[in-house]
């Protein structure tokens, strides 16, 4: 099998399902239940054929592998170019499983143009496993901009009261920085006269050219992080998006500039990158500390989980741009664990949501009395976040901190307290939603879980634990291609030793 295009397949198949969708005609009742049926068997077969890539995978090799390569745009050398390593596959893994969660999780909850909701999220499928497929640059760009689209649709039509807004706003804080990203990618191809990663990752920039082509890219994968103070975006996103789109917000595009970082940054502009380490060390610190806080100061279920991302997240910048294995296995594996614990966090804000439609923490409480199943996966969930040990929370988090140890004591203590900030606001929230009598009447008939939000919360449960419990099988495949990138990175921190 590993003849078959399956990066083609499993990229291009969701538009299979979204031609379907298109001609499916009849009355509004039979037109949404036969969206939500195609939807589910084009994500399921999708998700199953990116299990093939697994397969199919030689974790033992650092480069790229399953490469497809044909003539694309041929008058300017471009090739339509795909492949994977030991980094992107578990996020094209990732994204394949969190569409497949999105529409189980939505098949009571969208009631309304049920059959775009479901063409934009097969969409964005495609999108997101295009992005961490591509291996030539202007094919990246197209994927990684295209995301906007259909993200910024099911904002602004599926979205909250503000939704509007909340659209716009994400929609050109992201742009904005993407033009800059855009001019970076032309003048890479004017010095070295390709677009292909694989050769990028190889080429020789002079170091003070580094330093410019490293601030454009850092404004773009910056905000989509979003690293503080580009951060301002995601709160209002989150809030006014329905759950699905919070789930993928959260869980894949807030991976895109950390994977930009390890993609393009780190290994193709090793000097900049280590030279402004530490200022991305004092903006993670920063985020760690100070969006914990705030996270401290919500009243709003989605806000608190919201900011939870940003402070996480600052936990992986620092794993990156910490110059060792430890510190940058720990920022990717802390980026895959983040897809799955804060997919099942924005869910379990959404359960509550579709039954008493607030997010209002103090409109809860007591909820274990009559939600036990419920009570028992947003403590696992919660837990994770926290970085207990024995959930896949843990694994990142530990590995960041010991990396960043190496490089600088005080960076890896600040990085730490965001464990015990983390576990100040989520037990807060658990505590007060979950904990205490039932006294709201809102809440005395309140059912537990229904079968497909169970059915959507069982596979992240499943390897939230199995990471915990054996990280080795997701950080085998990272660390050959982590070797990669630190080949590139040594002889850049040899030279900086030495100034």
């Amino acid at each position: 099998m590993s003849d078959w295009p399956l990066l083609s397949l499993v990229t291009f198949l969701p538009l299979v399902g979204v031609a379907f969708i298109l001609f499916i005609r009849g009355e509004p009742e039979v037109v949404a239940q036969n969206s939500r049926a195609v939807a589910l068997w084009t994500a399921l077969v999708t998700f199953l054929l990116s299990l093939l890539i697994w397969v199919n995978f030689d974790p033992a090799q650092p480069g790229f592998q399953l490469v497809e390569k044909s003539p694309w745009l041929a008058g300017l050398g471009i090739n339509y170019y795909m492949g994977v390593d030991g980094i992107s596959l578990w996020f094209v893994i990732l994204s394949t499983l969190l569409t497949l969660v999105c529409i189980v999780d939505s098949w009571y909850s969208v009631t309304y143009r049920v059959k775009e909701y479901m063409i934009a999220f097969l969409l964005m499928d495609t999108l997101m496993v295009g992005v961490f497929c591509a291996l030539d640059v202007v094919l990246f760009y197209v994927f990684f901009e295209g995301i906007l689209i259909p993200m910024y649709l099911i904002i602004g039509v599926w979205g909250g009261p503000r939704r509007i807004y909340a659209a716009f706003k994400f929609f050109l804080y992201t742009l904005a920085g993407s033009v800059l990203f855009l001019v970076a990618l032309i003048v890479m191809y004017i010095q070295t006269g390709t677009t292909e990663i694989p050769e990028l990752m190889r080429a020789e920039f002079d170091p003070a050219l580094q330093w410019w082509l490293w601030l454009a890219l850092f404004a773009s994968f910056a905000v989509k992080i979003p690293m503080w103070p580009f951060h301002t975006w995601l709160p209002d996103a989150h809030v006014e998006a329905p759950t699905a789109g919070s789930v993928l917000l959260a869980g894949i595009l807030l991976k895109l500039g950390g994977y930009g970082f390890v993609r393009f940054s780190l290994p193709m502009l090793p000097d900049a990158s280590l030279a402004f380490a530490p200022l991305v060390f004092a903006l993670s610190v920063v985020a760690v500390i100070y969006t914990s806080l705030v996270a401290l100061a919500q009243t709003d279920m989605k806000k608190l989980i919201a900011y939870s991302s940003v402070a996480h997240m600052g936990i992986v910048t620092i794993g990156l741009f910490s110059p060792n294995a430890p510190a940058i296995t720990g920022g990717i594996a802390q980026m895959i664990s983040h897809g799955f614990v804060s997919a099942a966090l924005f869910m379990v804000v959404g359960v509550v949501y579709d039954r008493i439609h607030s997010r209002d923490i103090e409109a809860y409480g007591g909820l274990a009395e009559r939600m036990p199943v419920y009570a028992t996966v947003f403590m696992l969930m919660m837990l994770a976040s926290v970085g207990l040990p024995g959930t896949s929370g843990f694994v990142g988090e530990i590995l960041v901190i010991v990396g960043a140890f190496q490089v600088n004591a005080w960076v890896a203590a600040l990085a730490a307290t965001g464990m015990i900030l983390g576990a100040a606001y989520m037990l807060y929230l658990y505590r007060r939603v979950i904990f205490g009598p039932l006294l709201k009447d809102s809440l005395k008939s309140i059912r537990d879980m229904r079968a497909n939000e169970i059915l959507a919360f069982a596979p992240l449960v499943v390897l939230v634990l199995f990471m915990g419990v054996y990280p080795q099988f997701f950080l085998e495949p990272i660390t050959a291609s982590v070797g990669e990138v630190l080949a590139r990175l040594e002889p850049a921190a040899a030279q900086l030793a030495m100034r």
